[in-house]
Protein backbone atom coordinates (compact mmCIF):
# COMPACT_ATOMS: atom_id res chain seq x y z
CA UNK A 1 0.00 0.00 0.00
CA UNK A 2 1.72 3.32 -0.89
CA UNK A 3 0.70 6.83 -0.62
CA UNK A 4 3.54 8.57 -1.13
CA UNK A 5 4.94 10.38 -4.13
CA UNK A 6 8.35 12.19 -4.53
CA UNK A 7 12.24 11.15 -3.72
CA UNK A 8 14.22 13.68 -1.72
CA UNK A 9 10.79 16.06 -1.05
CA UNK A 10 7.91 13.91 -0.33
CA UNK A 11 4.00 13.99 0.12
CA UNK A 12 1.98 11.79 1.82
CA UNK A 13 -1.57 11.47 1.37
CA UNK A 14 -4.35 10.30 4.12
CA UNK A 15 -8.34 10.59 4.75
CA UNK A 16 -11.81 9.26 3.29
CA UNK A 17 -14.28 11.49 1.35
CA UNK A 18 -16.17 11.19 4.63
CA UNK A 19 -14.06 10.37 7.62
CA UNK A 20 -13.36 13.25 10.09
CA UNK A 21 -10.32 14.86 7.85
CA UNK A 22 -7.92 14.57 5.13
CA UNK A 23 -4.42 15.95 5.12
CA UNK A 24 -0.78 15.45 3.93
CA UNK A 25 2.54 15.39 5.47
CA UNK A 26 5.09 17.14 2.64
CA UNK A 27 8.59 15.74 4.17
CA UNK A 28 11.78 16.22 2.68
CA UNK A 29 11.12 20.37 2.91
CA UNK A 30 14.52 22.75 3.54
CA UNK A 31 14.14 25.11 6.58
CA UNK A 32 13.51 28.21 6.39
CA UNK A 33 10.80 28.89 3.61
CA UNK A 34 8.24 31.28 4.44
CA UNK A 35 4.33 29.38 4.06
CA UNK A 36 1.89 31.91 3.28
CA UNK A 37 -1.57 30.88 4.87
CA UNK A 38 -3.58 33.30 2.57
CA UNK A 39 -1.97 32.00 -0.75
CA UNK A 40 -2.68 28.25 0.73
CA UNK A 41 -6.14 29.72 1.17
CA UNK A 42 -6.53 31.25 -2.46
CA UNK A 43 -5.38 27.96 -4.05
CA UNK A 44 -7.90 26.04 -2.07
CA UNK A 45 -10.62 28.65 -3.41
CA UNK A 46 -9.94 27.52 -7.15
CA UNK A 47 -10.67 24.09 -6.41
CA UNK A 48 -13.92 24.75 -4.45
CA UNK A 49 -16.95 23.69 -6.35
CA UNK A 50 -18.73 27.17 -7.69
CA UNK A 51 -22.21 27.24 -8.69
CA UNK A 52 -24.44 25.28 -11.08
CA UNK A 53 -21.28 23.85 -12.97
CA UNK A 54 -20.11 21.96 -9.50
CA UNK A 55 -21.65 19.83 -6.99
CA UNK A 56 -23.71 21.16 -4.08
CA UNK A 57 -21.40 19.68 -1.78
CA UNK A 58 -19.36 22.91 0.13
CA UNK A 59 -16.87 22.49 1.62
CA UNK A 60 -14.76 26.13 3.28
CA UNK A 61 -11.26 23.81 3.69
CA UNK A 62 -10.11 25.53 6.75
CA UNK A 63 -6.84 23.95 7.00
CA UNK A 64 -4.36 23.89 10.02
CA UNK A 65 -0.91 23.17 9.59
CA UNK A 66 -0.26 21.38 12.70
CA UNK A 67 3.56 20.42 12.18
CA UNK A 68 6.56 21.60 10.40
CA UNK A 69 5.95 25.43 10.54
CA UNK A 70 6.95 27.75 13.15
CA UNK A 71 6.43 31.42 13.46
CA UNK A 72 5.89 31.41 9.44
CA UNK A 73 8.38 29.28 8.22
CA UNK A 74 9.23 25.46 7.73
CA UNK A 75 11.17 24.08 10.30
CA UNK A 76 12.71 21.58 7.88
CA UNK A 77 10.55 18.52 10.04
CA UNK A 78 7.76 16.93 8.50
CA UNK A 79 4.64 19.52 7.53
CA UNK A 80 1.48 18.05 8.43
CA UNK A 81 -1.87 19.78 7.26
CA UNK A 82 -5.53 18.74 8.36
CA UNK A 83 -8.66 19.21 6.62
CA UNK A 84 -11.85 18.59 8.06
CA UNK A 85 -14.91 17.07 6.15
CA UNK A 86 -17.81 19.47 7.28
CA UNK A 87 -20.49 18.71 4.89
CA UNK A 88 -20.82 14.80 4.65
CA UNK A 89 -24.18 13.01 2.94
CA UNK A 90 -22.97 9.29 4.15
CA UNK A 91 -26.59 7.71 3.44
CA UNK A 92 -26.84 8.64 0.13
CA UNK A 93 -24.37 5.47 -0.28
CA UNK A 94 -25.65 2.98 1.95
CA UNK A 95 -28.08 1.08 -0.70
CA UNK A 96 -25.47 1.48 -3.21
CA UNK A 97 -22.50 -0.12 -1.58
CA UNK A 98 -21.81 -3.47 -3.58
CA UNK A 99 -23.22 -1.67 -6.86
CA UNK A 100 -20.21 -0.54 -8.66
CA UNK A 101 -20.52 2.76 -10.20
CA UNK A 102 -19.31 2.99 -13.80
CA UNK A 103 -16.21 4.74 -14.06
CA UNK A 104 -15.13 4.68 -10.29
CA UNK A 105 -13.21 2.69 -8.13
CA UNK A 106 -15.17 0.87 -6.53
CA UNK A 107 -15.09 -2.67 -8.02
CA UNK A 108 -11.37 -1.98 -7.75
CA UNK A 109 -10.94 -1.00 -4.40
CA UNK A 110 -13.32 -3.84 -2.94
CA UNK A 111 -10.62 -6.09 -5.28
CA UNK A 112 -7.78 -4.25 -3.21
CA UNK A 113 -9.35 -4.23 0.05
CA UNK A 114 -11.52 -7.31 0.61
CA UNK A 115 -14.28 -4.92 1.87
CA UNK A 116 -12.71 -3.20 3.97
CA UNK A 117 -12.45 -0.03 2.53
CA UNK A 118 -14.80 3.17 3.21
CA UNK A 119 -17.14 3.34 0.62
CA UNK A 120 -18.53 6.41 1.42
CA UNK A 121 -18.12 9.22 -1.45
CA UNK A 122 -15.53 6.97 -2.69
CA UNK A 123 -13.98 6.61 0.25
CA UNK A 124 -9.55 7.24 -0.12
CA UNK A 125 -10.18 7.60 -3.78
CA UNK A 126 -12.28 10.25 -3.79
CA UNK A 127 -11.71 13.84 -5.20
CA UNK A 128 -12.04 15.11 -1.91
CA UNK A 129 -8.30 14.01 -1.34
CA UNK A 130 -6.86 16.74 -3.70
CA UNK A 131 -7.75 19.08 -1.05
CA UNK A 132 -4.71 18.49 0.53
CA UNK A 133 -2.86 18.39 -2.44
CA UNK A 134 -3.36 21.94 -3.48
CA UNK A 135 -2.42 23.20 0.13
CA UNK A 136 0.93 21.22 -0.03
CA UNK A 137 1.65 22.25 -3.50
CA UNK A 138 0.18 25.80 -2.75
CA UNK A 139 3.42 25.80 -0.45
CA UNK A 140 5.75 25.13 -3.41
CA UNK A 141 4.29 26.61 -5.68
CA UNK A 142 5.06 30.45 -3.53
CA UNK A 143 8.34 28.86 -3.10
CA UNK A 144 9.21 28.36 -6.39
CA UNK A 145 7.70 31.65 -7.09
CA UNK A 146 10.44 33.20 -5.34
CA UNK A 147 13.14 31.26 -7.68
CA UNK A 148 11.19 32.42 -10.59
CA UNK A 149 9.61 29.55 -11.70
CA UNK A 150 5.76 30.33 -12.44
CA UNK A 151 3.26 27.67 -13.11
CA UNK A 152 -0.26 28.48 -14.94
CA UNK A 153 -2.77 25.95 -16.51
CA UNK A 154 -6.25 26.81 -18.43
CA UNK A 155 -8.43 24.84 -19.87
CA UNK A 156 -8.07 24.11 -23.02
CA UNK A 157 -11.08 22.87 -24.54
CA UNK A 158 -14.39 21.49 -22.87
CA UNK A 159 -17.28 19.71 -24.07
CA UNK A 160 -15.86 20.62 -27.64
CA UNK A 161 -15.55 24.44 -27.02
CA UNK A 162 -11.67 25.61 -27.02
CA UNK A 163 -9.85 28.06 -25.24
CA UNK A 164 -7.31 30.12 -26.89
CA UNK A 165 -3.64 28.93 -26.14
CA UNK A 166 -0.88 30.47 -24.57
CA UNK A 167 0.66 33.70 -25.79
CA UNK A 168 2.53 35.83 -23.58
CA UNK A 169 3.01 33.06 -20.78
CA UNK A 170 3.73 35.59 -17.93
CA UNK A 171 0.59 37.94 -18.17
CA UNK A 172 -1.24 34.59 -19.57
CA UNK A 173 0.01 32.68 -15.99
CA UNK A 174 -0.86 35.97 -14.31
CA UNK A 175 -4.26 35.73 -15.65
CA UNK A 176 -5.07 32.15 -14.84
CA UNK A 177 -3.72 32.30 -11.34
CA UNK A 178 -6.11 34.89 -10.40
CA UNK A 179 -9.48 33.62 -12.09
CA UNK A 180 -11.83 30.94 -10.35
CA UNK A 181 -12.89 29.70 -13.91
CA UNK A 182 -9.20 29.49 -15.88
CA UNK A 183 -9.79 30.11 -19.55
CA UNK A 184 -8.00 32.79 -21.05
CA UNK A 185 -10.62 33.76 -23.84
CA UNK A 186 -13.58 35.12 -22.07
CA UNK A 187 -15.64 34.13 -24.99
CA UNK A 188 -14.70 30.59 -24.81
CA UNK A 189 -15.54 30.55 -21.61
CA UNK A 190 -18.64 31.17 -21.45
CA UNK A 191 -19.66 28.91 -23.93
CA UNK A 192 -17.84 26.12 -21.67
CA UNK A 193 -20.19 26.88 -18.71
CA UNK A 194 -23.24 26.99 -20.91
CA UNK A 195 -21.59 23.85 -22.22
CA UNK A 196 -21.58 22.20 -18.75
CA UNK A 197 -25.23 23.65 -17.54
CA UNK A 198 -26.64 22.23 -20.49
CA UNK A 199 -24.92 18.58 -19.43
CA UNK A 200 -26.13 19.07 -15.88
CA UNK A 201 -30.21 19.86 -16.76
CA UNK A 202 -29.67 16.74 -18.74
CA UNK A 203 -28.08 14.58 -16.01
CA UNK A 204 -25.01 14.11 -17.61
CA UNK A 205 -21.42 15.31 -17.28
CA UNK A 206 -18.60 16.63 -19.96
CA UNK A 207 -14.84 16.18 -19.77
CA UNK A 208 -12.03 18.20 -21.14
CA UNK A 209 -8.11 18.96 -21.40
CA UNK A 210 -6.08 21.11 -19.32
CA UNK A 211 -2.87 23.05 -20.57
CA UNK A 212 0.39 23.51 -18.58
CA UNK A 213 2.59 26.20 -18.74
CA UNK A 214 5.97 26.33 -16.10
CA UNK A 215 8.14 29.32 -17.51
CA UNK A 216 11.55 30.00 -15.26
CA UNK A 217 12.71 26.53 -14.88
CA UNK A 218 16.49 26.18 -15.57
CA UNK A 219 18.10 23.91 -17.99
CA UNK A 220 19.87 20.66 -17.01
CA UNK A 221 17.13 19.65 -14.58
CA UNK A 222 15.84 15.63 -15.17
CA UNK A 223 17.31 12.39 -15.81
CA UNK A 224 18.02 10.45 -19.41
CA UNK A 225 16.04 7.58 -18.20
CA UNK A 226 13.36 6.45 -15.54
CA UNK A 227 13.41 10.01 -13.42
CA UNK A 228 12.89 12.27 -16.58
CA UNK A 229 11.12 14.94 -16.00
CA UNK A 230 8.60 13.53 -18.67
CA UNK A 231 8.01 10.74 -16.66
CA UNK A 232 8.65 12.35 -13.19
CA UNK A 233 5.70 14.89 -14.22
CA UNK A 234 2.67 11.87 -15.66
CA UNK A 235 3.60 9.39 -12.84
CA UNK A 236 2.24 13.09 -10.50
CA UNK A 237 -0.07 13.95 -13.38
CA UNK A 238 -1.44 10.64 -13.58
CA UNK A 239 -2.38 10.42 -10.32
CA UNK A 240 -4.79 13.05 -10.56
CA UNK A 241 -8.42 11.39 -10.31
CA UNK A 242 -9.91 11.62 -13.98
CA UNK A 243 -6.44 12.17 -15.91
CA UNK A 244 -6.76 9.45 -18.70
CA UNK A 245 -3.67 11.35 -21.08
CA UNK A 246 -0.76 13.61 -20.92
CA UNK A 247 0.90 14.59 -23.80
CA UNK A 248 4.11 17.27 -24.25
CA UNK A 249 4.71 19.96 -26.51
CA UNK A 250 2.99 19.22 -29.59
CA UNK A 251 2.24 15.37 -28.32
CA UNK A 252 0.49 13.36 -30.22
CA UNK A 253 0.64 16.10 -33.37
CA UNK A 254 4.52 15.04 -33.81
CA UNK A 255 3.46 11.79 -35.70
CA UNK A 256 1.90 13.75 -38.41
CA UNK A 257 4.84 15.94 -38.42
CA UNK A 258 8.64 15.64 -40.55
CA UNK A 259 12.03 15.69 -38.13
CA UNK A 260 12.80 19.04 -40.35
CA UNK A 261 8.94 20.34 -38.71
CA UNK A 262 9.61 18.66 -35.53
CA UNK A 263 13.00 19.72 -34.82
CA UNK A 264 13.17 23.16 -32.27
CA UNK A 265 15.65 25.32 -34.21
CA UNK A 266 18.02 25.97 -31.70
CA UNK A 267 19.01 30.16 -31.14
CA UNK A 268 21.03 32.45 -29.34
CA UNK A 269 19.03 35.03 -28.08
CA UNK A 270 20.99 38.02 -25.30
CA UNK A 271 23.18 35.41 -24.76
CA UNK A 272 20.93 33.33 -23.62
CA UNK A 273 20.59 29.72 -25.64
CA UNK A 274 16.60 29.23 -26.92
CA UNK A 275 14.54 27.12 -29.38
CA UNK A 276 12.66 29.29 -31.79
CA UNK A 277 9.82 26.61 -31.62
CA UNK A 278 8.86 24.37 -29.03
CA UNK A 279 7.26 21.11 -30.30
CA UNK A 280 9.36 19.25 -27.42
CA UNK A 281 7.42 21.02 -24.82
CA UNK A 282 10.52 22.61 -22.84
CA UNK A 283 12.12 18.50 -22.40
CA UNK A 284 14.75 17.38 -24.31
CA UNK A 285 16.40 13.46 -23.29
CA UNK A 286 14.62 14.14 -19.96
CA UNK A 287 16.46 17.12 -19.50
CA UNK A 288 15.11 20.36 -19.07
CA UNK A 289 16.08 22.89 -21.88
CA UNK A 290 15.64 26.55 -20.34
CA UNK A 291 12.55 26.72 -23.01
CA UNK A 292 8.51 26.77 -21.27
CA UNK A 293 7.73 23.64 -20.57
CA UNK A 294 4.44 22.76 -21.73
CA UNK A 295 1.84 20.04 -21.48
CA UNK A 296 -1.52 18.77 -21.72
CA UNK A 297 -3.85 16.23 -19.36
CA UNK A 298 -7.03 14.59 -20.75
CA UNK A 299 -9.88 14.58 -18.11
CA UNK A 300 -12.61 12.24 -18.23
CA UNK A 301 -15.78 13.42 -17.94
CA UNK A 302 -17.08 12.99 -14.19
CA UNK A 303 -18.54 9.41 -14.19
CA UNK A 304 -21.19 10.48 -10.98
CA UNK A 305 -24.14 11.03 -13.25
CA UNK A 306 -27.86 10.94 -13.35
CA UNK A 307 -29.02 8.70 -15.83
CA UNK A 308 -29.63 5.31 -15.15
CA UNK A 309 -26.24 2.79 -15.99
CA UNK A 310 -26.13 -0.95 -16.25
CA UNK A 311 -23.79 -2.46 -14.16
CA UNK A 312 -23.33 -5.74 -11.12
CA UNK A 313 -23.58 -6.17 -7.73
CA UNK A 314 -19.91 -7.03 -7.10
CA UNK A 315 -20.90 -8.91 -3.83
CA UNK A 316 -23.99 -10.95 -5.19
CA UNK A 317 -22.41 -11.55 -8.25
CA UNK A 318 -25.43 -10.03 -10.07
CA UNK A 319 -26.94 -7.87 -12.89
CA UNK A 320 -28.39 -4.79 -11.89
CA UNK A 321 -28.88 -0.73 -12.63
CA UNK A 322 -28.11 2.03 -10.80
CA UNK A 323 -29.74 5.31 -10.45
CA UNK A 324 -27.95 7.94 -8.95
CA UNK A 325 -28.68 10.35 -5.89
CA UNK A 326 -26.77 12.78 -3.82
CA UNK A 327 -24.20 15.44 -4.99
CA UNK A 328 -22.16 15.16 -7.80
CA UNK A 329 -20.41 17.61 -10.38
CA UNK A 330 -21.44 17.69 -13.94
CA UNK A 331 -17.73 18.52 -14.78
CA UNK A 332 -14.09 18.10 -12.78
CA UNK A 333 -11.85 19.86 -15.01
CA UNK A 334 -12.53 23.15 -13.73
CA UNK A 335 -11.56 22.11 -10.30
CA UNK A 336 -8.97 19.98 -11.78
CA UNK A 337 -6.50 23.00 -12.97
CA UNK A 338 -5.49 23.76 -9.23
CA UNK A 339 -4.74 20.40 -8.38
CA UNK A 340 -2.76 20.13 -11.47
CA UNK A 341 -0.58 23.13 -10.18
CA UNK A 342 -0.01 21.23 -7.11
CA UNK A 343 1.18 18.11 -8.27
CA UNK A 344 3.41 20.26 -10.90
CA UNK A 345 4.71 22.02 -8.54
CA UNK A 346 5.13 18.97 -6.22
CA UNK A 347 6.87 17.06 -9.04
CA UNK A 348 9.27 19.78 -10.56
CA UNK A 349 10.23 21.05 -6.48
CA UNK A 350 11.47 17.23 -5.90
CA UNK A 351 13.69 17.22 -9.56
CA UNK A 352 15.53 20.71 -8.72
CA UNK A 353 15.92 19.39 -4.89
CA UNK A 354 17.56 16.26 -6.01
CA UNK A 355 19.70 18.32 -8.94
CA UNK A 356 21.01 21.18 -6.83
CA UNK A 357 20.13 19.87 -2.94
CA UNK A 358 17.88 20.34 -0.46
CA UNK A 359 18.38 23.76 0.38
CA UNK A 360 17.89 24.89 -2.99
CA UNK A 361 14.44 26.42 -2.43
CA UNK A 362 15.76 28.95 0.55
CA UNK A 363 19.02 29.95 -1.54
CA UNK A 364 19.07 33.02 -3.15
Amino acid sequence: MKNTFGNSLSVTLFGESHGEMIGAVLDGIAPGIAVDEAAIAHRLSLRRPAGKISTARQESDPFRIVSGVFCGKTTGTPLTILIPNENTNSKDYTATRSLARPGHADYTAFCKYHGSEDYRGGGHFSGRLTAPLVAVGAILQEALKEKGILIGTHISRCAQVSDRPFNDYFADIDYLNHRTFAALDEGAEQKMIQAIENAASEGDSVGGILETAVIGMPAGVGEPWFDSIESTLSHALFSIPAVKGVEFGSGFALADMTGSTANDPIAIENRNIVTKTNHNGGINGGITNGMPILFRTVIKPTPSIFKEQNTVNFIEKESATLSLGGRHDPAIVHRARAVQDAVTAIALADALVLRYGTDYLTKD
